[in-house]
This record gives structure tokens, sequence and C-alpha cells, in this order.
């Protein structure tokens, strides 16, 4: 039996532990450049969200 080692998500092998480790060394990178570039902006999402909603209802309404 392989020797389980103690990370922030219990108990895993080795290999999961480098595993985790890549994969939260990633999703922080991702996070960063999203923040940087303003990319992924839920702010933005809903305002172009709620143009296209609203261009819609005039386009009903007329």
């Amino acid at each position: 039996m392989a020797v389980m080692i103690h990370s922030k998500y219990g108990y895993e092998p080795p290999e999961w532990v480098q595993a985790d480790s890549r994969l939260d060394r990633w999703y922080k990178d991702k996070k960063r450049r999203a923040k940087q570039h303003g990319a992924f902006s839920l702010d933005k999402n809903k305002k172009d969200g709620n143009y296209y909603e609203q261009s819609i209802v005039e386009k009903v309404k007329h």
C-alpha cells in the first residue's frame, strides 16, 4: 500500500497531492490572468446580458 500524505484535501497518495498542487497553481494563474485582462468579468457579462434583454423587450413592444 502506498504512503498516504496529509494535504489540505485530506490523506492522499503522493501522485494525487502533486496533481492537486498543479491544478491549484493552474487555477490560481487563470484567475489572476482573467482579473488582469478583465476577461470573465461578472459585471461585464451582466451589462451585456441586460442590454440584450432590453433590446428584445424593445423589439417586442414595437
